[in-house]
């Protein structure tokens, strides 16, 4: 039996979810948290074979929360299902220690799949995140300007490409206004640009975000 905690803000899909999974011989949900730090105490405190998290949560992320689980629980398996595209996250949620990254539209017999595949020891790697990983690979040392940038330096970036304001952005991810303004110094001086709409401009340009 695969025993699965569950993380997702989401109620109704997070209650979808679970519905399928225990359906499916083999597994089932055992654990569920709609915030990170439910999701810590709930892997601090139980057992669990495998991880299914989101990256779009309240307060802290879903790259934070998977760093915390890895430090903390370094065997136990995440699979990241996200409503965002490959192309924005799956490589470095991968390298912060991810076992496979999944959009949340994927067919349920690729979830199942994947779930299988990372409670075996593997790593999930569907063939778009494969594509994108090969391509990085045959990229020349030169890194594009967006890979320079920490892991927040990164999440707030997207969120300057959809066009949110500074406060917008402190509110969601709770910080103050003061540090995310640092943060998008520190993004514009990095990447040698001077305004948001350059940082705009770039993050569509590269499909760091959705148009």
């Amino acid at each position: 039996m695969i025993y699965i905690l569950l993380v997702d803000d989401h109620a109704i899909f997070r209650e979808g979810l679970k519905k399928i999974i225990e359906n499916t011989s083999g597994m089932g949900v055992t654990g569920e948290a709609n915030n990170g730090q439910e999701a810590l105490d709930q892997v601090w405190k139980n057992k669990f074979d495998l991880v299914i998290l989101d990256i779009s949560l309240p307060g802290r992320s879903g790259l934070e929360i998977l760093k915390e689980i890895k430090k903390s629980n370094p065997q136990l398996p995440v699979l990241i299902l996200s409503m965002h595209s490959e192309d924005q996250y799956a490589r470095r949620l991968l390298k912060a220690g991810a076992s496979g990254y999944l959009k949340k539209d994927s067919a349920f017999d690729e979830l199942v799949n994947a779930i299988r595949t990372i409670h075996d020891g593997h790593k999930y790697i569907s063939p778009v995140v494969a594509n994108i990983l090969a391509e990085f690979i045959e990229k020349d040392a030169d890194k594009e300007p967006h890979e320079l940038l920490s892991d927040r330096e990164f999440q707030v970036l997207c969120m300057i490409g959809t066009g949110k304001t500074v406060t917008e952005i402190s509110k969601e991810l709770s910080l103050s206004d003061k540090t995310i303004s640092t943060y998008r110094a520190r993004i514009l001086e990095k990447m040698r640009m001077r305004t948001n709409a350059d940082l705009t401009f770039y993050a569509i340009s590269n499909k760091l975000v959705k148009n």
